[in-house]
């Protein structure tokens, strides 16, 4: 299939439109500290923590995210789901548009 540089141009605007971009899921969850003595963990509230999960190769991993990420790493993840949508979509399209480019078949005459 040949390259068309216009939808080539596209395709990229729309990527680079959706960076940041990531794969994976966040989750709020309270936690202990690990300080002595802490009221609030003394009265049986936890802590709030932002965890990062993704799986590579069939492993998860886990990662603490600081709160100050958190709105970030929340739009990386969204921007990485609509990537997945237009990567889903690209190869349909890619197919839809090479059979229109190709001329249209001449029959052979019947035989006798």
């Amino acid at each position: 299939m040949q390259n068309d540089p216009l939808a080539t141009e596209k395709w990229k605007k729309q990527l680079a439109d959706l960076w940041p971009a990531a794969k994976g899921s966040l989750a709020k969850v309270y936690k202990p500290c690990i300080r002595k003595n802490c009221p609030t963990c003394a009265s049986g509230q936890k802590h709030p923590a932002w965890l990062l999960s993704t799986s590579s190769r069939g492993k998860r991993k886990t990662m603490y995210v600081p709160l100050a990420l958190v709105a970030q790493v929340r739009r990386a993840i969204r921007n990485g789901r609509k990537i997945e949508e237009i990567l889903q979509a690209t190869g349909p399209q890619l197919i839809k548009n090479h059979r229109r480019s190709l001329k249209p078949h001449v029959s052979s005459p019947p035989k006798s």
